[in-house]
Formats: structure tokens, C-alpha cells, sequence
């Protein structure tokens, strides 16, 4: 296993930034369990910590299986290819993002009190998560991020498949991982304490 916990893969995670000469202004973390290792990040990067907040679309035979996310501003992302393959229909996607789009903002207005995402504006921003699996819910966040007129927007992880790099590449002018094993499995089998992270937990790091 390449991390201990999350705090310890956010540290990892937090010296490579370093150790590239990263510069940033903002860090956002994608709750739940982005939030340790965003914390971990901003603490060593001495700036703020922010969330941004995605909700999967679940495939309508595996609710468990995303066919893509949507944030909380409406930005969204399908996987075109699984939605071609299930022969998932426009009517059915419409729906889903509508209804995961107010479950995006009712977690903005659970961790940020209604506030809509701060400002970024001019701003460097590195968005944060514990690993990617299906990369759905980064792809919303870094659109909605990539909406804005931040100069710079970084994806930074301390775990993932070795496809994910040249994928999540279109979205984000940087990204920086850690550990990309071969074979990858789920997030979690990279981590030896990978509990569930709460709300109170979240908000708490949130608000340090």
C-alpha cells in the first residue's frame, strides 16, 4: 500500500507540489474524502482550502456505475462511450442532472453555508481528491474550475490508473499523481486506513 491514510497521501502528495515548484493561491478539495488531503496540501502550501462540489450520474440498471457528474454550477461530464454502449437515452441524462445538480448544491450549502465557489479569478488553483477511479467527478469539478478566469488549474492526487494522466490532460493544465500502480484497484486498496470520512469531519477540516 502506497499511503497510510489520507493525511499521509496528502503530505506525499503536498512535497512532489514542492518538489515541481508548484505556486498556488487556492486549494480545493472534493468532499468527502478530498478534504484530509486537501488539507494536508494547504497547510504545507500556506494557503486556503475551499471545496468544489460533483455528483455522479449513476447508469440507470447500476446506480453504483457513473456514467458521468455534474457540479454544483450545472457543469457537467458524460462518458460518451459507456453512455453509447448502455444505450443510456438523452431524456434519462436530463433528469439525472437535474436531480444530481441540486444534490451538488445542497452539499455546497452544507460545507459552505449557501456561498457559491469563491472567486477565483486571476487565482492558481489546485484541485484536490483522495485518488481517481472513474475520473467523473473530478472532470465536472475541473470544468466548473476551468469556467472560471483562474489563470491556472492543477489536478493533484495521490493515486491513480495509469490512463488517467493523458484523460484528465484535456481538462486540466496540469496534473500531478503521486502513484500510478499497475494493476490499479479501487482507490481505497492503496490506502491502509481508508475509513469513511464524515460530514463534521469534513467541515471541521474545512473550517481549520
Amino acid at each position: 500500500m502506497a499511503f497510510t491514510n489520507r493525511t499521509t497521501g496528502g503530505q506525499q502528495l503536498a512535497a512532489r507540489l514542492v518538489e515541481m515548484g508548484v505556486d498556488a493561491d487556492l486549494v480545493c478539495a472534493i468532499p468527502r474524502g478530498g478534504l484530509p488531503v486537501g488539507r494536508a496540501v494547504a497547510d504545507r502550501l500556506d494557503v486556503p482550502l475551499d471545496v468544489v462540489v460533483a455528483s455522479k450520474l449513476g447508469a440507470p440498471s447500476n446506480p453504483e456505475l457513473a456514467i458521468g457528474a455534474v457540479a454544483g454550477d450545472g457543469s457537467y461530464w458524460l462518458n460518451d462511450d459507456l453512455v453509447d454502449q448502455l444505450g443510456v437515452s438523452d431524456d434519462y441524462i436530463q433528469q439525472e442532472r437535474d436531480t444530481e445538480a441540486e444534490v451538488a448544491r445542497q452539499k455546497i450549502a452544507d460545507y459552505r453555508g449557501g456561498e457559491p465557489l469563491p472567486d477565483v479569478s486571476g487565482k492558481r488553483v489546485v484541485l484536490v481528491d483522495d485518488g481517481i477511479a472513474t475520473e467523473a467527478t473530478a472532470m465536472a469539478c475541473l470544468r466548473q474550475l476551468q469556467a472560471t478566469d483562474a489563470t491556472e488549474v492543477i489536478l493533484a492526487v495521490p493515486v491513480a490508473p495509469p490512463s488517467a494522466r493523458a484523460e484528465l490532460s484535456d481538462e486540466a493544465d496540469r496534473v500531478v499523481i503521486v502513484d500510478e500502480p499497475r494493476p490499479f484497484q479501487a482507490v481505497g486498496r492503496h490506502y491502509r486506513e481508508f475509513g469513511q470520512v464524515t460530514d463534521r469531519e469534513a467541515i471541521d477540516l474545512l473550517e481549520q
